[in-house]
């Protein structure tokens, strides 16, 4: 499967032109002959916005959930972006993904908070494994943080995910992240992460870019630049079977030893 990453910060503060930078390069993936397209952390309203996330913040089956699977149907390829979700009086920074018929596949709540930013405006969400099949492929989806918790990780590697979507916001100083962080999570759990992020300032954040998707052996298929991109690589489930095959690592857990990380 090629997945297409969104290298973009889009239009912070309004959805409406951030559904049109998500349609354009919708049409772009589809013609390169992605089946998926993944777009950052918070795509649809902007990520340092305040109060207005609040404002903004929308059902996973509010009216931007339907123009995306429309977008997405119109297309012809699955769509993964992040957005506010709201539930009620909760809000939550989630990321949902939308089949290439405009199904929604999977909607996951960011379980690990980060930063007092992120704490005074969202409530960290409670599953830490949300799948969805995919291409040939058991597909999770994990939001920015989540994915430095190795133990994250780990669990979706044991519940059979084999490509790891990851919405980021990654901010500087930290782009050792996607530069080291990324290729080794991938190898140390034999799956693909497609790690997608913002860039550019934005409020008190600049966002470093480096959108990567790592291999099961720890390469890096694709890797952006510091600027808006569009970039693409494949995915393919038999490297993923092979790589597990190959590489002892879930194997040769001795899981009785691990107690004390619980």
């Amino acid at each position: 499967m090629r997945i297409a990453l969104l290298q973009s910060s889009g239009r912070p503060g309004s959805v409406v032109e951030n559904l049109k930078v998500l349609d354009e390069a919708a049409g772009r993936a589809a013609a390169a002959g992605a089946g998926l397209l993944v777009a950052p952390e918070m795509f649809l309203t902007g990520y340092a916005i305040g109060d207005d996330i609040a404002h903004l913040a929308e059902p996973a089956d509010g009216d931007s959930a339907d123009a995306v699977a429309d977008l997405a149907g119109r297309h012809g390829l699955a769509v993964a972006y992040g957005y506010p979700e709201r539930d009620g009086e909760t809000v939550y920074n989630s990321a949902q993904l939308i089949s290439a018929d405009g199904v929604r596949l999977a909607n996951y709540r960011k379980t690990h908070l980060f930063g007092c930013f992120e704490r005074d405006h969202f409530t960290p969400g409670d599953q830490a494994v949300v799948q969805a099949e995919l291409g040939g492929l058991t597909v999770g989806l994990m939001i920015c943080y989540d994915v430095e918790f190795p133990e994250n990780v780990r669990a979706h590697a044991l519940a059979g995910t084999g490509l790891l979507v990851v919405p980021t916001a990654q901010m500087h100083p930290f782009q050792f992240v996607a530069e080291s962080m990324i290729p080794v999570r991938a190898f140390e759990n034999q799956m693909y992460v497609a790690y997608v992020n913002r860039v550019g300032r934005e409020g008190e954040f600049e966002f470093v870019g480096l959108s990567t998707l790592a291999g099961p052996d720890g390469v890096a298929r694709a890797r952006a630049g510091r600027e808006e991109e569009l970039v693409f690589a494949d995915a393919d489930p038999a490297f993923v079977a092979a790589s597990r095959e190959a590489n002892p690592y879930l194997k040769d857990r001795r899981p009785g030893l691990y107690g004390s990380l619980v």
